[in-house]
């Protein structure tokens, strides 16, 4: 059973208490982005994220530049997880009282690094100074341009479950800098029908029993398709973990995991539509709600949620 606990408890809590007009806010909390009603037909997408140092980044191994970069990399993701083309963005930084002036501009530079390749201008924002660590965060809006906002909420029993990209391992770099599938978000909405779609970041195991929660349903997935990264089998070799742990537990991947309409599904897997970025089928929704893992011999086993969680 895949139980609430740790961050969903709270943003269960915050559903409870929020009274939201469906009319003014069609999408309140629980997706990636909320979608807000400007009046008429115009809507609009909004979310916010927040890097910590020490969670999200280290400055040992990061540089401000990079930290810049992922900062609004991680907001564009959630605009892909939804399907949405980015529009603009505000950001702020916590900056600690210790750093100077040339350190700020390279994490600006960062954030225009990621705001220039998706077209998604940074329009305002906020810089203060502290004693903590170094604190980056950005709000971003985005439009549905003609795509309906793909939800977590819509999986259905038959549908067949896809991942973007390989899997596991990011720590030793790519979590800095990846790229947000938008486009490919929006390119497979424009040619399937997806019924729940969710960004990669708390970790394939954690982010499938959301999308399985949200919808109400199951999932099987095949342990000897899921696509693992070279990093992953390079930090398997370091700390004993499999591969395979490592690309369903690690998290900051950042790529898309979507439910497609069986039919679709079927074309997609005839297809190579995204060129040079794998597409991968590694199971399928089913009834219920519990969420199995499928080895190479047929035996299932519960695959729960071993990603990260806050207030774990």
């Amino acid at each position: 059973m895949n139980e609430m606990k740790g961050e969903w408890k709270l943003i269960e809590w915050i559903r409870k208490r929020t009274q939201l007009n469906p009319a003014m806010v069609p999408i309140g909390p629980g997706d990636d982005m909320a979608l807000v009603s400007l009046g008429g037909d115009s809507q609009c997408l909004v979310t916010v994220d927040v890097l910590l140092e020490g969670t999200h980044f280290d400055l040992a191994k990061a540089t401000p530049r990079q930290v810049g970069y992922k900062a609004m990399a991680v907001s564009l993701s959630d605009a892909a997880a939804m399907a949405a083309k980015p529009l603009c963005a505000v950001a702020w930084v916590g900056l600690p009282d210790n750093r100077d002036m040339a350190f700020a501009e390279k994490i600006c530079l960062g954030m225009s690094d990621a705001a220039e390749r998706f077209a998604c201008p940074i329009v305002g924002g906020d810089i203060t100074s502290w004693k903590g660590g170094l604190t980056v965060g950005t709000t971003l809006i985005a439009r549905p341009a003609g795509v309906k906002p793909i939800r977590r909420n819509g999986a259905k029993a038959g549908d067949l479950v896809f991942v973007t990209g390989d899997l596991g391992g990011s720590v030793l770099g790519r979590h800095l800098t990846f790229s947000p599938r938008v486009g490919e978000a929006r390119q497979l909405a424009a040619i399937a029908t997806l019924h729940a779609m969710i960004d990669l970041s708390d970790g394939l195991s954690t982010d499938l029993g959301h999308i399985c929660r949200e919808s109400g349903v199951g999932a099987e997935i095949q342990a000897d398709v899921i696509p693992i990264s070279a990093n992953a089998v390079r930090l398997s070799k370091a700390d004993g973990r499999t591969p395979l742990e490592h690309a369903l537990n690690d998290g900051e991947d950042f790529e898309l995991l979507l439910a497609v309409e069986p039919v679709d599904a079927q074309d997609l897997l005839k297809q190579n539509p995204l060129g040079d970025v794998r597409l991968t089928c590694i199971g399928k929704i089913v009834e219920g709600r519990e969420v199995t893992l499928v080895g190479p011999d047929g035996s299932k086993s519960p695959l729960p949620p071993g990603g990260y969680e806050h207030f774990r």
